[in-house]
This record gives C-alpha cells, structure tokens and sequence, in this order.
C-alpha cells in the first residue's frame, strides 16, 4: 500500500504545473545545446510567457538575454502578446520594457498589438496614457476606447499585486 501512495504523490507532483515549468526550462537549457537548434521566436515566446506566469523575473532577464544574442526578432503581434502576458502577471516594469524593445523594433508596427496593450493596461492609467500617446501617433486616425475612470474605483486588486 505504501508504494501504491508514493506513486499517487509522484504522479501528482509531476503533473503539477510548477513541475511541468521546470520540466520547460529544463528542455530550454538541453535544446539550445543541441547541433540542430535554430532560434526560433515561438520557442522564446513560450518561454517568456511561461516565465511571465510564474512571476520568474530574473530567469526571464535571462532568456531575453539569450534572444537578444541570438539575433532573434520578434514581430508586433508577439510583443503584444508578451507585454500583455507581462501585465496579466503584475509584471508592469518588465511589461514595458518589452513594451520599449518593441517600439525600437524593426518590424512595422501595426494597430492591433497596441490595442491589446491598451487594454491590459486600463488599471494603470499614466502607463497607458503614454502607449495611448504613441498609438495616436502611428496611427492618427485611428479611435482609442477610454473606460469611465471610476472603473477600477473599488478595486485595488491589480496595484496591489505589484508590492509582492
């Protein structure tokens, strides 16, 4: 009966989602190792991503070290996605330090990666009056939605997240 629990307790460990992060960052360091590697923006959007959900901000300095070396570029659509990531973690100033590489970056940019920003960004209005700023200058014609501005009056919840 002991071996039957010990089972039960590994195969539950190993199906927890921390397990399954180390397991990713694992097969990170082996892939990168391999003769056949390529960088690959997926993959270090993945990552990043993974990271991002963890709240691991020192390992994602690290890969995002590792794809600037490797010459990889990412394009708007996946900025906007890692910055929003970012954001939905409480990781505002490494949301916009992406935010930063991606308005520098050579990729065009396009309307849509700065709308899902805008939106992650509507708890943290000065932070989304600049992008909001940056938006109308690359595309003036364009209409940004402004939300009441008591709409995060009762909730605290997303400032908060960023003392931890």
């Amino acid at each position: 009966m002991a071996v039957e629990d010990d089972k039960d307790k590994i195969v539950k460990t190993y199906d927890s989602e921390d397990a399954l992060n180390k397991k990713k960052k694992i097969l990170y360091d082996v892939v990168r190792k391999e003769i056949w590697y390529r960088p690959d923006m997926f993959f270090y959007r993945d990552m990043l991503m993974m990271l991002a959900s963890n709240k691991k901000v020192d390992e994602a300095k690290q890969v995002w070290a590792d794809l600037k070396s490797e010459e990889v570029l990412f394009d708007q659509h996946t900025f906007g996605d890692l910055v929003r990531a970012f954001l939905d973690n409480g990781l505002t100033s490494e949301a916009m330090d992406i935010y930063d590489e991606m308005r520098q970056s050579p990729d065009p940019p396009i309307s849509l990666p700065f709308r899902v920003i805008l939106k992650g960004l509507i708890p943290y209005p000065e932070l989304r009056e600049k992008v909001k700023d940056d938006f109308l200058e690359l595309f003036p014609g364009m209409i940004v939605y402004d939300p009441p501005e008591d709409l995060f009056e009762d909730q605290d919840w997303r400032r908060d997240s960023d003392d931890d």
